[in-house]
């Protein structure tokens, strides 16, 4: 990935996109359409509203020159933050009026590819092709902690507090072929907890529900599984003819989603007694990887208990599929490139897309699907 200048002054507001009236949440919006005159004007529809949201889709624009790689609501669904090739990390407001109130453009020398707010602390972490993992506290916008974490550029990270030791952990996936495990927080080590080497580039990262082992995706085509007790691996995820994307585990901790290359998306059963012996659930069409090798992320829904997973793709849409049945839900356009990430809010039926436009788009779900 080539270099990009610095970005411009970021603006102030998020762009409605439509605006609604934002005093009642379960509503119905009439959408009005107006031509020369009044005779013109007619009823289009009427959308049922089903979140606090100002608008049934919102744009946030403005703030990056360069495409977004990552974008996460934080723990509480209050904030966004995202992370663009222009070395930049950019925070908004979920909620009306969707300011983007924070810049910060020089914690990295180079495109910054993943981030993920601490689940205990005012802090964001940040990974980059420069080889740092930074730590920042979003109360404040300074770095707080600096660490030169691997010899090639980091790919992803993911953290968790489960472990019962009380710390927080990242661990980091590089291309120089291992994952590290850090102590989050702010007075942690700058040496690192443990090391998995791979033998090739490691592209994803993540951590089981109970902290014990990591899922890490790599070059191979293989998701590779390490008990972080013993320091080994117990086992291996295959069925991708391509690598692994990224990796998302479900709410509940039994599944695992993996998008790839090979543009199938595959849902594995990581339960510790699976019933199919490839442990492979569901195997997922209608993302297309596109040509760019972009590590496309994925999410499970959240405030249904993960009944939904999506993924964007290089077809410029966001699709959004049922586990239980493996079928396609929604097709939600509105980029205008590649939709490289894909979160949802964790309290209501909202989801948040980044692209290579440089734009997010908010947009709410119908719940009862």
């Amino acid at each position: 990935m080539s270099k990009r200048g610095a970005s411009p002054p970021p603006s102030t507001e998020g762009t409605l996109i439509k605006r609604a009236r934002s005093n009642s949440p379960a509503r119905n919006q009439i959408a009005i359409s107006s031509g020369k005159d009044d005779r013109q004007k007619g009823l289009i529809r009427s959308v049922k509203r089903t979140s606090n949201l100002e608008a049934p889709i919102i744009s946030l624009s403005g703030s990056h020159s360069a495409e977004i790689l990552s974008c996460r609501f934080d723990p509480t669904g209050q904030n966004i933050a995202a992370c663009s090739a222009d070395r930049s990390v950019s925070l908004w407001r979920t909620y009306p009026p969707n300011t983007n109130y924070g810049l910060l453009s020089s914690h990295h020398k180079a495109p910054i590819l993943d981030l993920q707010w601490s689940l205990f602390s005012p802090l964001l972490y940040t990974v980059s092709a420069d080889q740092i993992l930074s730590f920042t506290d979003v109360t404040t916008g300074q770095r707080t902690r600096k660490i030169r974490a691997h010899r090639g550029i980091i790919n992803a990270l993911d953290r968790t507090m489960a472990g019962g030791a009380g710390i927080e952990l990242v661990a980091t996936a590089s291309d120089d072929g291992t994952v590290r495990v850090w102590e989050g927080g702010e007075d942690g080590s700058k040496n690192s907890v443990a090391v998995f080497e791979l033998g090739c580039p490691a592209t994803s990262v993540a951590w089981s529900a109970d902290g014990q082992n990591l899922y890490i995706g790599a070059l191979d085509n293989e998701i590779h599984v390490y008990d972080l007790r013993k320091g080994e691996q117990v086992y291996a995820l295959t069925g991708h003819t391509d690598t692994p994307t990224s990796l998302a585990l479900s709410p509940n901790g039994a599944y695992l989603l993996s998008p790839s290359f090979s543009s199938h998306t595959i849902i594995h059963d990581v339960r510790p007694f699976s019933p199919s012996p490839t442990r492979i659930h569901r195997v997922l069409q209608g993302a297309p990887a596109g040509f760019e090798n972009t590590l496309l992320k994925g999410a499970w829904s959240k405030d249904d208990g993960g009944q939904r997973v999506a993924v964007g793709g290089a077809d410029r849409m966001v699709c959004v599929w049922d586990v239980d049945s493996g079928r396609v839900l929604y097709k939600l356009p509105g980029h205008r490139g590649t939709v490289t990430c894909v979160d949802f809010h964790p309290k209501e039926p909202i989801i948040l897309t980044g692209s290579k436009d440089g734009t997010m788009l908010l947009g709410e779900l119908d719940p009862g699907v």
